[in-house]
């Protein structure tokens, strides 16, 4: 049959086929054996094709299936890190080297209205395993429909992956996880046939923005950051604690210090909404003194500051609960958390007289590890985080 011919065939071989696809719900593939990295990314790459592949061989070289990528996050702490850039590369390379049929478009507004797949990933430490091990979840969402149409996990050793945040989730003041960020790690997790996480799927047209704003604030353009970010808080969905983050960063690093404090403010405030904010407090080794390095500790007066106030106006009643990495005794990590979290008490009740019966103090040690990694560097500092979680006043 001539090419002529196909094409003149193709709208009935195209209901036919999407008669047949309706009929039979891609499963889920899942792979539980524990591969080197770059082999685990490729199996759950090829599990994910196999599951979309429906059409004719000679049909599929035809219509080629657009595909834009939401940046690949950590599934615990939804960071993006040197390990999820390397995971999305391997398989964005995989899918346009082995795969004709998909063409991997960059992840902007224009790229999203053309798209028919909405790819996303994470990578998440199995902290029950002492070997370090990863598990990789990929998930191709119908941006039409909204729904999952396939969804493949691998298991990956960690054999020495750099697990460093990247530059805007290194600086970070907080955690960034939200109702947002959870929906994307869901939908990472959701079996085909079942709808992507509307939290999240609703607003992936503000996450292309968010994700170019990002970008900018990695490769030092502030300025550019900044208006960014100010551009994808003015959208609908913009209100995103990613968002009112990267305000205060790139404020932050061009020196507007009242913008800067006016920008965590906000953050301040979106955490007590959501009943939980996590914040980055380093300490001295073994000590209840804030990190010596002004560089690291400088705007902690102002974090304190806004914390108070925010919490004071809201009339809300806090637990401040510390946390330490998983390096040391559990004894001692038990008290050193909880004489931070009472450190960090004692200068709110400073700010805010208000808050001295409406705070308590708790130490958790490392018993509720983010990471986990016990590096007590830059990769965990998560895990040395203080939160300040909302409660019902007595």
């Amino acid at each position: 049959m001539t090419i002529t011919n196909r094409l003149r065939f193709l709208p009935i071989i195209l209901v036919a086929v999407a008669a047949l696809a309706g009929c039979a719900t891609p499963v889920a593939t899942r792979d539980n054996t524990e591969l080197p990295f770059d082999q685990a990314a490729a199996v759950a790459t090829d599990n994910l094709v196999k599951q979309t592949q429906n059409l004719p061989a000679f049909l599929a070289k035809i219509a080629k299936r657009a595909v834009v990528v939401d940046p690949m996050l950590d599934g615990s702490s939804g960071q993006q890190t040197a390990a999820t850039r390397l995971l999305e590369q391997k398989v964005v390379d995989r899918m346009k080297n082995n795969y004709a049929v998909f063409d991997m478009l960059p992840f902007d507004t224009s790229s999203l209205t053309k798209a028919q797949y909405l790819l996303t990933g994470t990578m998440t430490r199995d902290q029950s395993s002492k070997a370090g091990v990863y598990q990789l979840n990929l998930a191709l969402t119908d941006i039409k429909t909204g729904n999952v149409v396939a969804q493949s996990t691998a298991r990956a050793r960690d054999d020495g992956l750099d697990t460093s945040p990247t530059p805007y989730y290194r600086d970070s003041p907080i955690l960034v996880r939200d109702a947002v960020v959870d929906g994307y790690i869901r939908t990472c997790e959701t079996a085909p046939g079942k709808p992507a996480d509307a939290a999240y799927f609703q607003r992936v047209s503000t996450a292309t923005m968010i994700s170019d704003a990002t970008a900018a604030y990695d490769t030092e353009r502030y300025s550019d950051a900044l208006g960014k970010y100010q551009n994808a808080l003015a959208t609908p969905a913009g209100e995103q604690i990613r968002v009112f983050n990267g305000i205060y960063l790139s404020n932050w690093k061009l020196g507007k210090v009242a913008e800067a404090e006016k920008a965590f403010a906000k953050v301040v405030e979106f955490g007590i909404a959501n009943k939980s904010l996590g914040v980055k407090f380093l300490f001295n080794p073994g000590s209840t003194v804030f990190w010596s390095d002004a560089k690291v500790s400088g705007p902690y007066d102002l974090w304190l500051r806004q914390i108070a106030r925010q919490a004071a106006s809201s009339k809300v009643c806090m637990d401040v609960v510390g946390h330490t990495s998983r390096t040391g005794a559990e004894p001692f990590n038990d008290k050193l958390s909880l004489n931070r979290a009472a450190y960090i008490k004692q200068r709110l009740d400073t700010e805010s007289k208000e808050l001295v019966s409406r705070t308590k103090p708790q130490g958790m040690g490392f018993r509720q590890n983010i990471v986990g990694t016990g590096s007590d560097d830059v990769r965990d500092a998560l895990d040395r985080r203080v939160e300040f979680k909302i409660v019902d006043c007595p």
